[in-house]
Parts: structure tokens; C-alpha cells; sequence
């Protein structure tokens, strides 16, 4: 499937003449695939979870974040695929558009998949993605160490649902999430209240 074809309910549910967000590009991707957390403060605040895979960013709405508490198992529920070049999103998405509200990039880095089967051979990663269950591990600014996502409810059900969940032996003093108003974005240093006064996408 290509790009076009995968980004069409993106595409569909925007008014790229009002909204700044990226309308998508053409072109391969770099070799290390890429990961991006955003807060977004739209009609509920919550962050939204992105990791490469092929030419897009699968994308999940994480109500509370993720955590790098083991203990912790964050609701992650899916939505549209969006362009790679979201991950350099930050701005605010005008009142009436979809997903309107103000967007900092939390925190963005690379991520390594680590998918296998039973016999230890590594698993493609899209492929563990449609089986519902990932592991990974992130190299970000913020997030660090593995991780997995995992399909809780099915796509038959009324809606879909994941579960995103630090892996390992909890840290003595886990971080947890921080206060998503408080926190500063990794791109620019600016929270969500500087973003939504400068009112652009930076």
C-alpha cells in the first residue's frame, strides 16, 4: 500500500487550507526508524504516541502518557496513521478543525524493533504491529529502554484498544509522566501555554 493510499483518512479528515499540519511527503526514510511523542490539548489533553514503520508514523492517543514505570499500563487507543514529517509538528490546530487544539513535541528520538518469534528469529515489525503485540526500545530525549504495545481489544469490538507499557524491573524512583502544562517541548523549549500564546507552528 502506498503513502497516499495509507495517509487517505488523514488526509480526509483535514482542511489543509486552515490547518498548518503537514500534508505529507514522498521520499525514503532515513535508516534508524523514528518516534515521537506530542502533547496535544485538544478537546481532552492527552499525548499522542508515534513510531515509524514504512513510509508513515502508526499512531496511538495515550490519555495519561507513557510511563517509565513498569508498574504503569497506559491505555493506547489508535488512530489514523500521519506523514513522517509529523513528527516535527508543534503549533496550534485551529478551533473547528479536527484535532483542534495546541500540539509540543514531548519528546522524539529513534527506536530499535525487537519482535521475534518462538524460535528467536526477528519478526517484521509492521507484521508484530497486525498480530497485536510490539516490543521496542526507544532512544529518546525523555524515554529510554523497552517497551511494548499490546492489542487488549480487538478491531471486530466498537473500538480498538492497546496497552503501551515500560518493560523490565521497576526503577527505584520511576519518573513516571510529568504534568503535561508544566512540561516543555524538546523542539523549541516552549509549553503548551507559550505555543498556544505564539499561536503558530513554530
Amino acid at each position: 500500500m502506498g503513502e497516499k493510499d495509507r495517509l487517505r483518512e488523514y488526509h480526509g479528515k483535514r482542511d489543509f487550507g486552515r490547518t498548518r499540519e503537514p500534508e505529507g511527503r514522498s521520499g525514503a526514510a532515513g535508516e534508524e526508524p523514528r518516534f515521537v511523542v506530542q502533547i496535544h490539548d485538544a478537546s481532552t489533553l492527552h499525548f499522542d504516541f508515534r513510531l515509524q514503520v514504512d513510509d508513515v508514523l502508526k499512531s496511538w492517543s495515550v490519555p495519561k502518557g507513557p510511563s517509565d514505570d513498569p508498574h504503569d499500563k497506559r491505555l493506547a487507543m489508535p488512530t489514523e496513521d500521519h506523514p513522517l514529517e509529523y513528527e516535527e509538528f508543534e503549533g496550534v490546530i485551529p478551533k473547528g478543525e479536527y484535532g483542534g487544539g495546541t500540539v509540543i513535541v514531548w519528546d522524539s528520538g529513534t527506536y530499535e524493533p525487537l519482535s521475534h518469534d518462538r524460535e528467536g528469529r526477528p519478526v517484521d515489525f509492521g507484521e508484530s504491529l497486525e498480530h497485536g503485540h510490539a516490543t521496542f526500545r526507544l532512544s529518546g530525549s525523555k524515554l529510554h529502554g523497552e517497551y511494548a504495545l499490546t492489542r487488549i481489544r480487538g478491531r471486530q469490538d466498537d473500538r480498538e484498544a492497546w496497552l503501551l507499557v515500560k518493560a523490565g524491573k521497576a526503577r527505584a524512583r520511576p519518573h513516571g509522566t510529568p504534568d503535561p502544562y508544566r512540561a516543555r517541548s524538546v523542539r523549541s523549549g516552549r509549553t503548551l501555554a507559550q505555543v498556544a500564546a505564539d499561536g503558530d507552528a513554530g
